[in-house]
């Protein structure tokens, strides 16, 4: 980051000599789960190095963030837990060496939730960078290093953010690059892991890996698909290295699931079962507070984290209150259901709270994280529009609704965050995407896929169409990899950082592309 400065960068050598020992407990970790896989489930015991799915942090606040682990011995095969509550300690220190202790506690990682913790440390200084650990059983987990957020008029920030992970289709080495950067936390939009049962979703040239055991429907199947996805070191590294904010998009349940409608094959009864399956399994492996964890079928999971007055995050949830995707969730031209009033992405009090929150908000920069497609992409280039019903283009009055309240109400600089497509595009949002002409009123930027469809390619003959076809459409690349963002009060850089492989490990990385928003001033310009 040239022009714009974290200030982590005086940390920088001490935190990359951190993430060498962080890097090699997790790969100890990793290969110490392998043989234990095999051990009997449940043993009165705890057998093996419970720590095989490494450490997180997750939604920083000034004065607390959410420490996670999960106890897992036998990872892969319903974790090899004990039935039965297990004390963890957990420390978070100034320093890597733990000699200035600020705060220590117990939790209790009990069955019913994985062995899995959730612990919320409280009365830590604002935006000050911490590490922290756990302790069971005899046993030391990685280290970890986590942020506060800060409070005041902090100068600048820097975050990534990624998507789209299908642990079949390539290697996570976007994650090991993203680990080695200067960031202040790390931005997680969903798509975590895939459902799908071995080799039932096929990259172009074929997989390089295999998920363990069938399409997942029960807990005990998404608890191990999510350990599964939780041993690669690559995703360890980056998890130990930041606190994350996270959301889900429609892999973590079932692939273009809306509300209570599944995508197609099971009854309701048994769709609602497998959600609640799925979000207890999600609650279970990411950071979050506990405040959100599930009951039964609802879990609340779109909130607001402030980063002083620099930046406000809107953490959005555009799949439990969706209505079903119109057109039978089929891209086809002249689908008029997708534009009745009354369909919603976001619910309305979704929608109500974001509203509120945009219009209160006296950020420099408001943004919108989020799982779809937010600005208008019309496939076609000709005379007749065909859009994507699944994205903010099958809800255009709900859209809508959201860019009027901006325009009208003059909010600051609205950037938008997406993930799910697989490829990276640039946008600019306008007050009507059918008249370029019209009011620019933020920017979105969104990003390609960790390894979901395999290495990828520069540029496609659809992406340049689409390009061609919507002028609000700055800049597309379906290369694999992610996106960082850094801002202060004058100006928000994102650049697009890809690899050119991902079907097989060690790939480098580079910035494709790099474009700069100015405060005050909507509209994407080079960088």
């Amino acid at each position: 980051m040239n022009d714009v400065r974290s200030p982590l960068g005086e940390q920088l050598v001490s935190r990359r000599r951190f993430l060498g020992s962080a890097a090699a407990a997790a790969l100890a970790a990793g290969a110490a789960q392998v043989p234990l896989a095999r051990a009997q489930r449940g043993p009165a015991r705890v057998v093996g190095y419970p720590f095989t799915l490494g450490v997180a942090s997750g939604d920083p606040l000034p004065d607390s963030v959410v420490l996670w682990t999960r106890l897992a011995p036998a990872a892969l095969s319903g974790g090899g837990m004990p039935d039965r509550p297990v004390e963890v300690q957990w420390e978070i220190a100034h320093d890597e060496g733990f000699s200035r202790v600020a705060r220590r506690g117990t939790d209790v990682a009990r069955p019913d939730l994985g062995h899995s913790v959730h612990a919320e440390p409280e009365g830590l200084e604002p935006g000050r960078e911490y590490f922290y650990r756990f302790i069971a059983e005899g046993e030391a987990s990685p280290t970890g290093r986590a942020k506060t957020a800060p409070i005041g008029s902090p100068a600048s920030l820097a975050f990534a953010f990624a998507s789209c992970q299908q642990y079949e289709h390539g290697y996570f080495t976007a994650y090991r690059h993203m680990a080695q950067e200067d960031l202040d936390f790390v931005v997680h939009l969903g798509d975590y892991i895939y459902e799908y049962e071995p080799n039932d979703f096929r990259a172009a040239g074929g997989n390089v890996r295999a998920h363990s055991g069938p399409e997942i429907f029960t807990l005990d199947d998404y608890r191990n698909r999510y350990a599964q996805y939780r041993t690669d070191p690559d995703l360890q590294a980056a998890h130990a290295a930041f606190s994350w904010l996270v959301t889900w998009d429609d892999h973590e349940v079932d692939n273009n699931w809306a509300d209570e409608v599944p995508e197609d094959g099971q009854t309701r009864e048994a769709f609602l079962r497998r959600r609640a399956s799925a979000f207890q399994a999600y609650y279970e492996h990411m950071p979050l507070r506990r405040a959100a964890r599930p009951t039964g079928i609802d879990l609340q999971l779109y909130r607001r984290l402030a980063f002083g007055d620099l930046a406000s995050f809107n953490v959005l949830d555009t799949r439990q209150y969706r209505s079903d995707q119109a057109c039978g969730d089929r891209s086809e031209v002249g689908c008029e259901e997708r534009r009745e009033p009354g369909r919603t992405l976001t619910g309305e009090e979704q929608e109500r709270w974001l509203l509120d929150g945009l219009g209160a908000s006296r950020a420099t920069w408001n943004v919108l994280a989020q799982q779809v497609f937010f600005a208008q992409r019309d496939f076609n280039p000709d005379d007749t529009q065909r859009f994507s019903v699944d994205a903010w283009d099958g809800y255009p009055a709900n859209r809508d609704r959201i860019l009027r309240f901006v325009e009208e109400r003059n909010v600051a600089n609205p950037i938008v965050l997406t993930g799910d497509v697989h490829n990276n595009w640039a946008c600019d949002l306008k007050a009507d995407f059918d008249d370029p002409d019209s009011r620019t009123l933020g920017s979105e930027f969104v990003g390609t896929s960790i390894s979901t469809g395999g290495n990828g390619t520069d540029t496609t003959p659809f992406g340049e169409g689409v390009v061609g076809e919507n002028p609000h459409i700055k800049f597309n690349n379906a290369q694999r990899g992610y996106v960082r963002c850094a801002l202060d009060r004058q100006a928000w850089r994102t650049d697009y950082r890809v690899m050119p492989y991902v079907k097989r490990p060690g790939a480098p990385v580079e910035t494709r592309r790099s474009f700069v928003v100015e405060a005050g001033d909507p509209g994407l310009k080079p960088a």
